[in-house]
C-alpha cells in the first residue's frame, strides 16, 4: 500500500481557525495581534512569502502591515526602526523577510527584534529556550514538522526519529523539540557515514537540506513517517516545479506516512507563524498589565 498522503493544508486550516477565535478574544480585551513584516531592497524574492503571510494572517483575524526599505538602508538605521517597533505596544509581532541586502547580516536584525515579538522564533533566546524544554515562541518550520509528527497515531515516547540536516533554525530545534517529547533522535549531517542506516532503522524521518531526491524509498523503513520539509525548484520538461528533499514516488512505496510538497509543512508554518502572533500578544498583555500592577502597588 502506498502511503498516506499528509494533508498539510487542512491541519494548517484547522490551526488558523483556533487562532481566529484567539485573536478575536484579544481584540475584546484591547490587544488586536498585530505583524510588521520588514523587506529590505529588492523585495520580487520576498514577495510571494509576503503575499501568503498577509493573507493568512487576515484568514486569521490577524493584521499584517508590509514595511518596505531601499536597498542602502544600513544596519544602524534598521536596528533603529526595530527598536522603534520593539517600544510599540501596538506591534505584537515582527517578521525579517529573507533575503536582505549583502551588507545586511540577517542575524544582527534577528538579535535586534525583542523576544516577546520574534514570532518568527529566530532570536537565539527563543532557540535557547527549547533546549529546556521552555517552548515559547518556537522556531516556525521546526514547530510546524513536529506538529504534524503529532496528528499521527504514533506513540512518541520512544519514538526512534532521525533527523536529516543539522541547521541552527529548523533541524537542531526539531531534534530538541522531540526528545522533549520523549523520542529517541539520531541527527544526520553533511560528515555522517551513512545517512541510509541510521534513516532505515527510525520510525519516523525529518529531512531538510535543500537537496532535491536526497532521501529514497530503499532509506526508509517500511511504514515510517516521512516529513518532508526541503523546497527546491527544478527544471522539467514542462518549465519547472517545486519538489521537496524526497524522492516522492519511491518514498511513498514505502512510508506509511508522507508530507507532500508543496502542501505538506509549508502551509503548517505559516500557520504556526499566525499561531505564535496571537501567543506573543497575550504574551505582552500579560506583561504590560503586571508592569502596571507593580508600578500601582
Amino acid at each position: 500500500m502506498r502511503a498516506a498522503v499528509i494533508d498539510g493544508k487542512g491541519i494548517a486550516a484547522g490551526m488558523r481557525s483556533e487562532v481566529a477565535k484567539e485573536a478575536a478574544d484579544l481584540t475584546k480585551a484591547g490587544w488586536p495581534p498585530k505583524l510588521i513584516s520588514i523587506s529590505v531592497g529588492d523585495t520580487a524574492a520576498a514577495e510571494l512569502y509576503v503575499r501568503n503571510q498577509q493573507r493568512n494572517a487576515q484568514s486569521a483575524g490577524v493584521e499584517f502591515e508590509a514595511r518596505n526599505y531601499p536597498a542602502e538602508t544600513s544596519l544602524e538605521q534598521l536596528i533603529g526602526i526595530l527598536q522603534g517597533l520593539n517600544g510599540d505596544p501596538r506591534v505584537n509581532g515582527i517578521i525579517i523577510q529573507r533575503p536582505l541586502p549583502d551588507h545586511i547580516p540577517v542575524k544582527a536584525l534577528q538579535k535586534a527584534v525583542h523576544p516577546l515579538k520574534d514570532v518568527e522564533g529566530m532570536h537565539p533566546a527563543s532557540i535557547g529556550n527549547i533546549v529546556y524544554n521552555d517552548l515559547a515562541l518556537g522556531p516556525c518550520t521546526a514547530v510546524a514538522a513536529v506538529e504534524i509528527l503529532k496528528t499521527l497515531p504514533l506513540q512518541l515516547e520512544g519514538l526512534n526519529v532521525t533527523v536529516i540536516g543539522h541547521s541552527e533554525i529548523v533541524g537542531k530545534p526539531i531534534a530538541f523539540l522531540l526528545m522533549g517529547l520523549g523520542c529517541t533522535v539520531t541527527v544526520c549531517h553533511h560528515m555522517t557515514r551513512s545517512v541510509a542506516m541510521h534513516s532505515r532503522a527510525a520510525d519516523a524521518v525529518f529531512v531538510a537540506v535543500g537537496k532535491p531526491g536526497l532521501v529514497t524509498g530503499d532509506m526508509l523503513k517500511p511504514g515510517a513517517a516521512l516529513i518532508d520539509i526541503g523546497i527546491n525548484r527544478v527544471d522539467t520538461p514542462e518549465g519547472g516545479k517545486t519538489v521537496g528533499d524526497a524522492d516522492f514516488d519511491s518514498c511513498a512505496e514505502v512510508a506509511g506516512w508522507i508530507t507532500p510538497v508543496p502542501g505538506g509543512v509549508g502551509p503548517v508554518t505559516v500557520a504556526t507563524l499566525m499561531k505564535n502572533a496571537v501567543l506573543a500578544t497575550r504574551m505582552q498583555m500579560n506583561h504590560y498589565r503586571d508592569s502596571y500592577a507593580r508600578t500601582d502597588v
